[in-house]
């Protein structure tokens, strides 16, 4: 008991420091110390530890919220990549303006080459293509060799065209307006062979027989409304084989396109009709044979008939 007790002399007290267990003490101490700075492994124990009980641990602190705001960004981003090569694939492979217009979503625009734009241009006709920009035009700015892509940006008005050089430098903007969008639409559909080509009518595309029994049964100043402009299609050669009625409204009036077949070729003509007009037509062709079947059924019901 003595040893607990506080030395009396420095003799005592040196016995004390310099005797076997201290100094075993310190050579322990320090050995663990020694070891830890070479192999650091406190760490390592921690860590695994850590690492197995890191899914009951709840995901909090600065440290997990920075983790999750990276994830998020690496997700935001992959998202936002996929989203721009996905848009950059279809305005490749479009075929016509309109086709671009109606890829390319408000604040994003696409790329493309020089050539593409050509070609697009070349597909339209002329009194189309001089709207977008006058054919002496481009070809002052092809033969001027700086011209090298083509940016396509949705606006509020339309489509904005911007021809590039090869520091993205403008040289020259042009715009096309809702208003020449819709006729590019529509003399792009006029170049079709087939009801079948144009989306609109699908569903919706009637015998021409069919077509006229149904529009006999008005009078005239309502098939005005209907078919405006018949005469049109008078000049037209050929024999009309089937009609599509469109179920898109545009500025309160209806497509219609004709089928023509002249010989071994066809072509369709695109009319429009007033909405209303063009919708009770078309309800007569679709109510004609379900009011045929109604009234067949009611005469089989109908009492005092001869079955």
């Amino acid at each position: 008991m003595s040893d607990w007790a506080e030395p009396r002399d420095f003799k005592e007290w040196a016995k004390r420091v310099f005797g076997l267990r201290p100094i075993l003490t310190l050579i322990l101490v320090s050995s663990i110390f020694i070891l830890e700075l070479r192999f650091d492994w406190m760490e390592r124990i921690l860590g695994t530890y850590l690492v197995t009980t890191n899914s009951e641990r709840p995901e909090s602190g600065a440290i997990w919220e920075k983790s999750h705001q990276t994830r998020t960004a690496q997700q935001t981003l992959e998202q936002i990549l996929t989203d721009r090569q996905t848009l950059q694939r279809e305005a490749r492979s479009a075929a016509t303006f309109t086709q671009i217009a109606a890829n390319v979503t408000p604040g994003k625009g696409v790329m493309l080459s020089a050539d593409h734009f050509r070609q697009l241009y070349l597909r339209l006709a002329p009194s189309f293509a001089y709207e977008i920009i006058s054919p002496f035009d481009l070809l002052g700015i092809v033969n001027d060799g700086r011209w090298r892509r083509t940016y396509f940006e949705k606006s509020d008005a339309g489509l904005m065209i911007y021809l590039l050089d090869a520091n993205n430098r403008v040289l020259r903007q042009l715009e096309l307006g809702s208003m020449q969008l819709s006729q590019l639409k529509r003399g792009e559909m006029a170049l079709a062979e087939s009801l079948d080509e144009l989306s609109i009518f699908k569903n919706r595309v009637y015998s021409a027989d069919r077509f006229f029994n149904a529009l006999e049964a008005f009078p005239e100043d309502v098939r005005r409304s209907m078919v405006p402009q018949p005469e049109t299609l008078l000049e037209i050669p050929g024999q009309i084989m089937r009609v599509g009625i469109s179920d898109e409204t545009q500025s309160g009036f209806i497509e219609l396109g004709f089928e023509f077949l002249n010989g071994t070729e066809r072509r369709v003509v695109l009319v429009q009709g007033h909405e209303w007009a063009v919708w009770r037509l078309r309800s007569n062709l679709e109510g004609l044979d379900m009011d045929n079947a109604s009234s067949q059924g009611g005469n089989q019901n109908e009492p005092g008939k001869l079955q």
